[in-house]
């Protein structure tokens, strides 16, 4: 067998080196598996996808139910198994866990190596750093591929945290031809653990961003939360907030709409049914597809960030897309983006802070955001300054 697989690689070789290596291969474990909501930053993974290849051929290894080619995909992709849970469900702090971990790793190796049977990929792009990046570092070394890297919070802020992946974490960042980060704050904090330069480069995502009706001017107002019911988007602080808001505050609300879905997913359940029965004004929704979440940022006049840990989130450029103020906590970028304006930011990551947070957005809207920041957070002109910084040339006409 080994015999085989050396002449598999010799083979590959001799057929990279006679076609043209003009295609940029996207890694990553967000690509999503439906178009329900679920997908999280998969969101913006696929229309990043789709955008990238408006420039010139585009491949894909994403997650999915089962291995091998998607025949069902538009986009030229492979599915690695991702068994039952998630990677980003998964810790290395949970030994029963390392068996799920290490089929999936296997998985995600063994497509992102048939996605260059041809030889046809010229860079490999990570998104994110682990396990995205450690693969397209494997295929990098075998064939002499540049590879770079895209961080999220999620890499450097928890996966960081453990000593026996953070080496794993630098290495593989370091050795990449270009390191990119979602966040302001977290490229710094990138190129303090992992020792090499990170840019910043937004995600965001494409949504129709039309309005049937202006924000409201003056109270009651619509809420909207959207996002996955995690400890560390702080749904949890959201309900906590709500229930402790004063009937005087409630009279001043439309409505709070909270969407989404996740492992917090009773605790949520449980708030919203105590709301409900108090007479407050709440609705609770699953994942929101890509015309539904449209429709519901079309509808709200501020957006609720309660996260624990954020760098910056896609939603937070569909706010910027849509002009809604937003109420957030203080943490990763928000405090640097709602400097000049734009929302109501909570003074320590607590219930009661959001509370306050909330009760100063029941007033008159802020000044809005300038219009230079909604513009950084744009696909095209991601798209347009990646492209030609990867090394691939004959893009196309866009």
């Amino acid at each position: 067998m080994a015999g085989m697989a050396g002449s598999f690689d010799w083979a590959a070789r001799r057929v990279a080196k006679a076609v043209k290596r003009d295609t940029l291969l996207v890694v990553s474990t967000s690509y999503p598996m439906s178009a329900d909501g679920s997908e999280a930053a998969g969101a913006f993974v696929a229309d990043f996808v789709s955008t990238m290849a408006r420039h010139g051929p585009v491949r894909v290894v994403g997650p999915g139910c089962f291995e091998g080619p998607d025949p069902a995909e538009t986009q030229l992709t492979w599915r690695f198994s991702a068994g039952e849970r998630p990677l980003s469900l998964l810790s290395p702090s949970r030994p029963w866990q390392w068996p799920l971990i290490v089929r999936t790793l296997a998985s995600l190796r063994r497509q992102v190596l048939e996605a260059n049977s041809d030889g046809r990929i010229g860079h490999v792009l990570g998104l994110w750093a682990l396990p995205s990046g450690w693969a397209a570092r494997n295929l990098a070394r075998r064939y002499s591929i540049p590879y770079s890297v895209w961080a999220l919070g999620s890499d450097i802020w928890s996966l960081g945290r453990y000593p026996m992946v953070r080496g794993l974490l630098g290495s593989v960042c370091r050795e990449a031809s270009l390191a990119f980060a979602d966040g302001l704050q977290l490229a710094a904090d990138a190129e303090s653990l992992c020792g090499r330069r990170f840019d910043f480069m937004p995600s965001c995502r494409r949504l129709n961003g039309v309005r049937a009706v202006p924000i409201a001017s003056q109270a009651p107002y619509r809420y909207l939360f959207l996002g996955r019911w995690h400890p560390n988007k702080g749904v949890d602080l959201l309900v906590d907030a709500l229930e402790r808001l004063s009937p005087s505050d409630w009279e001043r609300i439309r409505e709070v709409h909270v969407a989404g879905g996740g492992p917090l997913a009773p605790v949520v359940e449980a708030a919203i049914a105590r709301l409900r029965a108090a007479g407050r004004p709440v609705r609770l929704d699953g994942y929101l597809d890509r015309q539904q979440a449209s429709a519901a940022l079309a509808a709200a006049d501020r957006l609720l960030l309660p996260s624990r840990i954020e760098s910056i989130p896609v939603v937070f450029s569909d706010a910027l897309a849509y002009g809604l103020p937003i109420v957030a906590m203080p943490v990763g970028d928000l405090p640097v983006l709602l400097a000049e304006g734009g929302g109501w930011l909570a003074v320590n990551i607590d219930a009661d802070s959001f509370v306050q947070a909330m009760q100063a957005s029941l007033g008159p809207s802020p000044a809005p955001l300038p219009v230079t920041l909604a513009a950084r957070f744009d696909l095209d002109r991601v798209a347009q300054r990646l492209w030609p910084a990867l090394g691939l040339h004959g893009a196309r006409d866009v």
